[in-house]
């Protein structure tokens, strides 16, 4: 087996969110008081049968993370480096046809960023560029992670899918951590989103995180835009990447990212709505199937919705976030990549951890929990 593309092979999108629809309270029932549950449970926890059972998920959840992780939230800000991309994507402001003000960070613009992160606390911080090899190829970001290095205890990026070789470059670096989202998982919805630009390329984007894995990264970061597609089949094929990446390249840590689709300059409307309750219920159904993967939610979410959810599966918290380049100090005013639902300073953010009884932290999860 050489890729997950094998395994991905061998599943049919339409009899998945089938058999997902089929599942019953009696299956669901099962899953709940199962010691170690099967991607069959999870495809019941994710089903509308399970919709009722959601308290005692949350239970659960809430159980395990405090097991796993402890009473403490991990913080973490994006650093937007370029909105420069070649690629055409119908739900982002940095899409190609989107004919915007263009710009790519240069080093004494980044350490004006960099400073003012650092003042608001941050020890861990996200790189995020568009694709675009002229200008944000692998050579830029060595020097960047270069320029940053000295600043951070984590860097993490989610910039375009990469060579081996290059990624294999850039852990010297101090790259820590890489985030590549599939978007989606059924590809001819695939095609209809990305039809120009290497992003277009379903199957380089699937393979991304067998070439981490080869690569050695410390952790990687999957998930789906929520919205796209019908929900419970996409997130079952994250659980299945998951499942299987776990089993391989068993040295490597995961997390996975809730982002549902949001607004932007341009706008694409979810072709499939999630409420709140439903984001809840995925939320607790990963954590019931998987005991050690990160679980992050980003400033997409609103102030009400992040604050509920600190108790019941979520391990990171971004805050004070800036979807543009430049936005922290050199160029507030550029186009975001979305928007923000959530516009409270990380201190305030902070202080709402600790009014639920847990503990904000700053840095990377292997140093803080060592202490």
């Amino acid at each position: 087996m050489n890729s997950f593309a094998d395994i991905f092979e061998s599943h049919n999108w339409d009899e998945t969110k089938a058999n997902i629809y089929a599942k019953t309270s009696h299956d669901v029932e099962q899953a709940l008081s199962a010691d170690k549950r099967t991607l069959e449970d999870f495809k019941a926890l994710i089903s509308p049968a399970a919709a009722p059972y959601l308290e005692q998920m949350a239970q659960i959840s809430q159980q395990l993370t405090l097991k796993r992780f402890g009473k403490v939230i991990q913080m973490y800000v994006p650093l937007y480096l370029s909105n420069e991309c070649n690629n055409i994507c119908t739900y982002c402001g940095f899409s190609y046809d989107n004919k915007v003000k263009r710009k790519t960070l240069s080093p004494m613009e980044i350490m004006q960023e960099v400073a003012v992160i650092k003042d608001m606390g941050y020890d861990h911080v996200l790189l995020v560029t568009g694709e675009a090899n002229q200008t944000v190829h692998v050579d830029y970001f060595k020097k960047v992670l270069d320029l940053i290095r000295p600043h951070f205890a984590q860097i993490s990026m989610e910039v375009q899918p990469l060579d081996l070789e290059d990624y294999q470059q850039l852990t010297p670096y101090g790259l820590n951590t890489v985030l590549v989202y599939q978007e989606t998982y059924h590809q001819e919805d695939y095609k209809k989103h990305h039809p120009k630009g290497k992003k277009s390329n379903f199957q380089y984007r699937l393979e991304t995180p067998d070439r981490l894995g080869q690569a050695g990264i410390h952790k990687m970061g999957l998930g789906v835009l929520i919205g796209l597609e019908d929900w419970r089949t996409d997130s079952f094929f994250t659980a299945l990447h998951l499942n299987y990446l776990e089993k391989k390249y068993w040295q490597s840590k995961y997390s996975l990212s809730f982002p549902r689709l949001r607004p932007f300059s341009g706008g694409l409307e979810p072709k499939v709505e999630m409420n709140d309750r439903e984001l809840v219920q995925l939320i607790c159904a990963y954590r019931l199937f998987n005991q050690e993967v990160e679980l992050s939610i980003s400033t997409r979410e609103s102030p009400n919705f992040r604050n509920n959810i600190i108790k019941l599966g979520i391990t990171a918290i971004s805050a004070g976030s800036k979807t543009n380049p430049g936005g922290y100090s050199v160029e507030t005013e550029s186009l975001e990549q979305f928007e923000i639902s959530d516009e409270r300073s990380p201190q305030q953010i902070a202080r709402v951890i600790a009014a639920q009884g847990y503990e904000a932290v700053w840095k990377d999860w292997d140093n803080s929990l060592a202490i």
